[in-house]
C-alpha cells in the first residue's frame, strides 16, 4: 500500500498531513479518488499524480489544496 508515499512528504507538509499508522489507509483512499482511480493501484495512481496533478506548481497548489480538504 502507498508505494508513492516517501515521494510526496513536501505534499504532505505543505497540506498539514502527518502520516500515521492511523491515518495513511484514509490519505491513500483520498489520494486514489483525487486521481480518479480504483484503490490499491499503486503505480497507475502515481504515475497520474505526476502526469496530471503535480506538473506545474498551480496543479500542484490545487491537488494540495483538494488532499487537505479531503483529509480534513
Amino acid at each position: 500500500m502507498s508505494c508513492y508515499f516517501r515521494h510526496l512528504k513536501d505534499i504532505f507538509r505543505e497540506a498539514g498531513i502527518r502520516i500515521t499508522k492511523d491515518n495513511k489507509r484514509d490519505v491513500d483512499r483520498a489520494i486514489h479518488r483525487i486521481a480518479g482511480i480504483e484503490y490499491k493501484d499503486c503505480p497507475t495512481t502515481y504515475k497520474t499524480l505526476k502526469s496530471e496533478f503535480l506538473s506545474d506548481d498551480a496543479k500542484r497548489a490545487a491537488f494540495v489544496m483538494r488532499l487537505k480538504k479531503a483529509v480534513g
